[in-house]
C-alpha cells in the first residue's frame, strides 16, 4: 500500500490548495471528493488500498479542511480550482468520486473533458431532482426568493448540531454509535475560521444554480454513458433514496449497490465500498481509455 502524502499547491488566483495523494502517477487517476461537511480526511480508510490500482488525489474543497477560502465562492469557481490542480499534476484519464458538494464541483470537470473521465463513483450525489425531498423545501423557498428570513432558515443547519447531523442523522443508533465523534469535531472546529461559515453560506445559494443545470447533466450523462458504479447509503436524510432509480434511468448499464449507512457512507462502510471500488476500476481498465 503506498502512504498518503499531503501536498499544497498556490493556485494561479493566489491562494493554496491542500490535497492528498498517494500511487503511482503513471497510473489512472482516482479523483475523491468530499462534501458537507468534511475534508479529503473522509477518504482515509481507502485511499492506502486505492493506491494500489489507481492514482488517488483527495483535495480539501476551497474553504474546507487546509485548503484557503476563495475570495469568489461558487461550484463553478471550485471546478476551476480542482481543475488547475489536475492540469499541474498533469493528469490524463481519471474516475470521479461524487459526493453531496463533490458532485457539482466533479461534473464541471467530467463536462469540460468528457473523454478524459473513465469511471464515475457515486456515493449520495444528486443530479436529478428527485433527490430534493421535503427537507429541501427551506434551501429551495430561499433559492427562490433571497431574503434574510429565508436565509436564516436555509441555513440553521450551520451549527454543531448540524454538522453532527451530516455524520449521524437518519442513522439506526446501532451504525451511528460506529462514527467517531473526532470526525464532526474537526469539521466544527475548521467551520468557525475566518471566512468558512460565509463559504458555506455562498455554496447553499449557489446549490440552485447547480440544480438549475440538471437538464444540462442529464444530456452529458445521456451522451457518454461514463461507466458507473453506485454505492448509496440509505439512511440518508438529504438526498431522497429516490435518485437512485433516477440515477439508474440515466445510466442503464450504472452497477448500484445500497448500502446500510448513513450521509457519510466511508465512516461506517469503508471496507464493502472499497472493495466495490477495487472491483469497478479493475473491470473498466480492461478496456483502453479514451483520451481528448
Amino acid at each position: 500500500m503506498s502512504p498518503a502524502t499531503r501536498r499544497r499547491l498556490r493556485l494561479s488566483g493566489g491562494t493554496e490548495l491542500s490535497f492528498i495523494t498517494a500511487g503511482e502517477a503513471s497510473k489512472p487517476a482516482v479523483l475523491l471528493l468530499h462534501g458537507f461537511p468534511g475534508s479529503a480526511g473522509y477518504f482515509r480508510e481507502v485511499v492506502p488500498e486505492l493506491s494500489q490500482a489507481a492514482y488517488v488525489i483527495a483535495p480539501d474543497l476551497p474553504g474546507f479542511g487546509e485548503s484557503d477560502v476563495l475570495p469568489t465562492v461558487s461550484f463553478p469557481a471550485f471546478g476551476e480550482a480542482i481543475s488547475e490542480l489536475l492540469d499541474r499534476l498533469a493528469v490524463g484519464p481519471l474516475y470521479i468520486y461524487l459526493h453531496d458538494f463533490g458532485a457539482p464541483v466533479g461534473f464541471h470537470i467530467a463536462m469540460q473533458a468528457p473523454k478524459q473521465v473513465v469511471g464515475l463513483i457515486v456515493q449520495n450525489a444528486n443530479a436529478h431532482r428527485t433527490g430534493l425531498g421535503s427537507q429541501w423545501a427551506p434551501v429551495m423557498a430561499y433559492w427562490s426568493n433571497p431574503n434574510p428570513e429565508n436565509e436564516a432558515a436555509a441555513t440553521e443547519h450551520l451549527t454543531f448540531e448540524g454538522t453532527r447531523n451530516g455524520y449521524l442523522g437518519g442513522m439506526p443508533p446501532d451504525v451511528a454509535a460506529r462514527v467517531p465523534t473526532e470526525s464532526w469535531e474537526e469539521d466544527w472546529r475548521v467551520m468557525q475560521l475566518p471566512g468558512r461559515m460565509n463559504t458555506q453560506r455562498a455554496l447553499i445559494r449557489n446549490y440552485g444554480n447547480y440544480v438549475a443545470r440538471f437538464d444540462e447533466i442529464a444530456e452529458y450523462l445521456t451522451r457518454w454513458q461514463p461507466p458507473s458504479l453506485m454505492v448509496w447509503a440509505r439512511h440518508d436524510p438529504f438526498f431522497d433514496l429516490a435518485e437512485v432509480l433516477s440515477w439508474m434511468r440515466a445510466l442503464p448499464r450504472m452497477e448500484a449497490h445500497v448500502l446500510d449507512a448513513g450521509h457519510k457512507l466511508l465512516e461506517t462502510h469503508a471496507e464493502p465500498a472499497l472493495s466495490l471500488m477495487m472491483e469497478f476500476i479493475r473491470r473498466t481498465q480492461e478496456r483502453p481509455a479514451q483520451l481528448p
